[in-house]
């Protein structure tokens, strides 16, 4: 019923697919964003668990809408094009971290050593601005793996795999907008009506990502395991290195994992009855 909601909507072209996927989640990452008019100072312990749930279904979609899909459907059982676009969305997380600082410090403060420094890394004198200008570059990089998974999800041309990832990374998408919100505060923007831009600029970038992912895998369809394993990489990357750490450092790491769980379950949920 969603897949053919959507296709009602969409139409059957993949690329224009990928392109109202990347807006449905950018829409869902606005929502998230705007909570921060209504919820106005979320606890530490009701973040943890969000962002837990949020990581639970990038996890269970990078297997069951990625993984799995591209090495059963999409390289012939070969798993070696798959899993080399793995290594390679995680090779480029860890190397665009080492130059643009970890979305964790800008969430928490607390600074890792290896996070790029902002006195040095980077043309900026003011330290505020610095932070600004942080913010904005860490983000962008972490919307990176969610846009481009879901435009190569519809450029396959497999809605049954397709619906569950946009509908998975969307929903992962509301707490994540609040969160950029709240870091944005952190980072130096006081007012909320400047946290909420920014909230909005990060779902923005998801849309053209997404174009840009189901277009090249029409235009090459030999990239198709590639660009889903490393669309895969990246969120694995993601959820390890920002995620998990940031909701196991302030003592609510039970929630986290409770909100991992579910979030998981949700999607898996998502994945059986839509595919």
């Amino acid at each position: 019923m969603v897949a053919d909601w959507f296709v009602r909507l969409a139409g059957t072209d993949p690329v224009v697919q990928g392109l109202a996927g990347g807006v449905v989640i950018a829409l869902l990452n606005l929502l998230g964003a705007s909570l921060v008019f209504v919820w106005r100072d979320p606890s530490e312990r009701a973040m943890n668990g969000a962002l837990g749930f949020a990581a639970g279904g990038m996890l269970a979609a990078s297997f069951t809408s990625l993984i799995i899909p591209g090495i059963e459907t999409y390289s012939g059982g070969d798993p070696v094009p798959v899993l080399a676009g793995v290594v390679l969305g995680a090779l480029f997380l860890d190397q665009s971290d080492a130059l643009v600082p970890h979305a964790h410090y800008l969430l928490s403060g607390r600074r890792r050593p290896d996070a790029a420094d902002p006195g040095t890394e980077l043309p900026v004198d003011d330290d505020r601005l610095a932070g600004v200008v942080l913010f904005v570059l860490a983000i962008t990089l972490h919307n990176i793996p969610e846009g481009l998974a879901v435009g190569v999800g519809f450029g396959s041309g497999d809605l049954a795999t397709a619906v569950p990832l946009m509908l998975a990374i969307g929903i992962q998408n509301v707490p994540e907008g609040l969160a950029v919100s709240v870091a944005a505060m952190n980072a130096g923007l006081n007012r909320r009506f400047y946290a909420v831009v920014a909230g909005v600029r990060s779902g923005v970038v998801e849309i053209p990502l997404a174009l840009l992912g189901a277009y090249a895998v029409q235009s090459v369809s030999a990239l198709l395991p590639y660009a889903m394993g490393f669309a895969a990489g990246a969120m694995l990357f993601v959820i390890s290195d920002e995620i998990v750490p940031e909701t196991h450092a302030g003592g609510y790491e039970r929630v986290a994992t409770l909100g991992t769980v579910f979030g998981a379950v949700v999607m898996l949920y998502l994945d059986i009855a839509l595919g």
